[in-house]
């Protein structure tokens, strides 16, 4: 088993290097998705993330209010920091689960937002950061998912530097360009992590 850590800055394109990665027959463990899962209603997770910022956080439905919850943690390091002591055990705990189910011979990319922020480089083979300048991300931002650029701005002064993500990286996946020059790109570090053997 390959045990790869993707990464990238908010709007730098990760998701479609994951979906690349995925087609190529990579297992993805998305932290993301996790995340939305470990805090889904009836769990755990929900319940420690209401007795934590109050039931405030909960929409009409009962499910996480993400964007009220987001406002109130990007704004504030110690309430983030708080959020993150309950979900980041949570979804550690099922990611292990998903990649001790792929398999001794599948290379598991674990889609990670926040590898660099959190120090997870170490418990990778890999790690491949899907890299874009700071004013293509706004761009993306602004235009292709509807944020203020102020917002867009504020989320990716949240996370990692450029400098600080690309200084953890194995492997980087250039995507300040067209969207058409990254499949060349995802297939070439794809024969790389296919044909990577772990040091004994």
């Amino acid at each position: 088993m390959v045990k790869v850590g993707l990464t990238g800055g908010i709007g730098a394109g990760k998701s479609a290097v994951s979906a690349l990665l995925a087609a190529h027959g990579a297992v993805i463990v998305d932290a993301d998705l996790i995340a939305r899962e470990v805090v889904a209603p009836g769990t755990e997770g929900l319940a420690a993330v209401v007795a934590e910022f109050g039931d405030g956080v909960l929409a009409a439905d009962g499910s996480l209010d993400r964007p009220g919850l987001g406002a109130i943690v990007f704004a504030d390091p110690e309430k983030l920091a708080a959020l993150n002591a309950i979900v980041h055990p949570l979804v550690g705990r099922r990611s292990a689960e998903l990649e001790a189910a792929a398999g001794p011979e599948a290379v598991v990319v674990h889609d990670v937002p926040l590898l660099a922020e959190n120090g997870l480089a170490p418990f990778y083979d890999l790690v491949v950061v899907v890299d874009a300048a700071d004013e293509t991300r706004v761009r993306r931002l602004v235009e292709l998912r509807g944020m203020k650029e102020e917002d867009a701005r504020a989320r990716m002064a949240a996370q990692a530097s450029r400098e600080a993500r690309l200084a953890v990286a194995d492997l980087v996946i250039d995507n300040d360009g067209p969207l058409e020059r990254l499949a060349p790109q995802v297939g070439d570090v794809w024969e790389k992590l296919v044909a990577y053997r772990p040091e004994a």
